[in-house]
């Protein structure tokens, strides 16, 4: 924090003497009291214009997760959890309880964390139909700052904005970081709500150090830290999980007052549990053939094409080796669809299931960890419109299980519930303490790079691994993967002016790779490997490498790494 402070005072003052138009320009935002105002506000709008809507039965939920919100904004600051489930407003809830928390407590801002770039866009667009574009900081790898007002630009570099939208990766990495233009943010982090949406998809690998650094935020830097899910996981010492070097038992206060009245008011769906082990691929498609409007999730991509495959014309497919532009695309198409009530039977990765804003009326869900399962739940019968019915969510077992690691172990805890109670509640949200605590006492480690003893001082020389902690803490591990970029529409253009930019000084290339984020696909190394070897890869730009075979991108599913000859000599582009 000292180091931050002095960093981003040098900056600054360097500013202030360098570029004195700047100066001016920061520190212009409203207060928090005039935010609080705002979204006070934007509320009554949104009740007043959707009076017939509020009194459906999903609407009067949401309004009294909102008033506890509120209600709970006066205790004192430290740990939170707000356990909603999926389709119970938390977003608008939760931003409501930062503000008047922040606004009773003296804190300064609101910094929202969350996993996926897909769900910060979205959240920052609904935050900026609030409080108008110059107010919100949105900061992660996709985002274009060079089509931001120079105010939201300046913010960005150090947080001095009273709403931040950032990702797990930039918000903990800096936390860890040793670099200078990375840890000037850190003492603006102070004085904060910070709100983990999906707080259950906190990595298992780093949960030691990550705990420890918000249980400092918390106790020393006069900070509050909320743990926002639908499926909320035992981050607190525990009888199942003793020696779990998580929060004291009791440090964390749930805000809704009754969180298993909202689960049990907001049951949309019924279980059913597919016995035994599908026989095959082709088993399931005949299922998923019996339902107009169908959406089924598979645990890994492969499985996903295999299955796909077997489905009729114009079914859909979702997984990660789409681009975010082309996946955006599929998306909105698949919403249009099934609000003019035609049929559509989807085939995705798990990519679907968080913070998705989807309503299907059946989900096929392969079996996984009980959090994947009540998230994919969230993606059925969402807004209760269905009349007369609830939703069914199939839990079946595929004929392939998830690929080993944390998912495989989800699957063989959930397995294991299943087998030891007759009939498993799966939206119980007393299920899920007991399922994340069998979880991480599974965890090969909780600090798998040993982060906590190179941060502690060694017994001869007090000597603290700062920059040693900084490169460990990697939340997506770079030597496993490549990311490569698609020529899917536009992205055929940024990639050959990027390539221009090799000799042209003219051209930004920081507002190019911004935008080529949209047409990016991360690869596992021995895929990357592949393509180069066969000569599908161009290095368009130093150590930045597109494909630049369009035959090898398909428009319905998306990069074909797996199904080409690994033989270059088999394969003509």
């Amino acid at each position: 924090m000292v180091f931050s402070c002095l960093v981003d005072a040098d900056f600054l003052d360097t500013e202030s003497y360098m570029q004195a138009e700047i100066s001016p320009l920061r520190n212009t935002f409203p207060p928090i009291s005039q935010l609080l105002v705002m979204y006070n506000s934007f509320m009554e709008d949104l009740t007043s214009t959707n009076q017939e809507h509020n009194h459906s039965k999903v609407n009067k939920i949401r309004n009294r997760v909102l008033s506890d919100c509120l209600a709970a904004a006066s205790l004192s600051p430290g740990f939170f959890s707000l356990t909603v489930p999926t389709g119970g407003g938390k977003t608008l809830s939760s931003l409501g309880f930062g503000l008047k928390h922040a606004h009773m407590h003296g804190l300064r801002r609101i910094i929202y964390v969350i996993p996926y770039t897909s769900i910060i866009e979205q959240t920052a667009d609904v935050f900026r139909s609030i409080f108008g574009e110059d107010l919100v900081v949105e900061h992660h790898s996709n985002f274009d700052q060079d089509f931001e007002s120079p105010k939201i630009r300046l913010a960005s570099e150090n947080w001095d904005a009273p709403i931040i939208v950032t990702t797990n990766v930039q918000f903990f990495e800096s936390l860890f970081a040793a670099k200078p233009s990375r840890c000037r943010k850190l003492h603006n982090i102070t004085e904060s709500v910070i709100i983990f949406d999906e707080a259950q998809l906190l990595p298992p690998e780093f949960l030691h150090p990550i705990l420890e650094s918000l249980r400092q935020l918390v106790t020393h830097y006069h900070t509050s830290a909320v743990f926002c899910t639908a499926t909320q996981p035992a981050f607190e010492r525990n009888d199942i999980f003793p020696k779990f070097p998580g929060l004291e038992a009791g440090s964390i206060r749930e805000i809704v007052s009754d969180v298993p009245l909202i689960y049990n008011a907001l049951q949309r769906v019924d279980f059913e549990v597919f016995e035994p082990e599908l026989a095959s691929w082709e088993e399931l498609a005949a299922r998923l053939l019996e339902h107009d409007q169908v959406l089924c999730i598979v645990s890994d991509r492969k499985s996903c094409r295999e299955l796909f495959r077997l489905m009729p014309e114009g079914s859909i497919h979702l997984s990660a080796l789409m681009c975010p532009e082309h996946r955006s695309e599929v998306i909105a198409s698949i919403k249009e669809t099934l609000t003019a009530g035609k049929p559509i039977r989807v085939i995705s990765t798990q990519l679907i299931e968080a913070g998705v804003d989807i309503d299907f009326p059946v989900v096929f869900r392969a079996l996984a960890g009980i959090d994947s399962i009540a998230q994919a739940a969230g993606r059925c019968n969402r807004e209760g419109r269905l009349e007369g019915r609830r939703g069914l969510v199939v839990i079946f077992r595929a004929p392939r299980k998830p690929p080993s690691c944390l998912l495989l172990k989800g699957y063989e805890i959930t397995e294991t519930m299943m087998r030891n109670h007759h009939e498993i509640q799966f939206l119980d949200p007393q299920v899920y303490s007991s399922y994340f605590a069998n979880l991480y006492w599974k965890a090969n480690s909780l600090d798998e790079k040993g982060i906590l003893k190179l941060l502690l001082p060694d017994g001869q020389n007090l000597g603290i691994q700062f920059r040693t902690a900084a490169e460990e803490f990697k939340l997506i591990n770079d030597e496993q993967s490549k990311s490569i970029l698609i020529p899917y529409k536009k992205g055929k253009a940024l990639k050959d002016k990027l390539k221009q930019a090799n000799t042209d000084t003219t051209i930004s290339t920081r507002k190019l790779f911004r935008q080529l984020q949209r047409y990016t696909i991360n690869i596992y190394t021995n895929q990357f490997q592949l393509l180069f070897s066969r000569g599908s890869l161009e290095e368009v730009y130093p150590q930045v490498f597109a494909l630049q075979c369009e035959m090898e991108y398909d428009n319905i599913i998306g990069l074909l790494v797996e199904e080409i000859p690994s033989n270059p000599l088999s394969y003509i582009c």
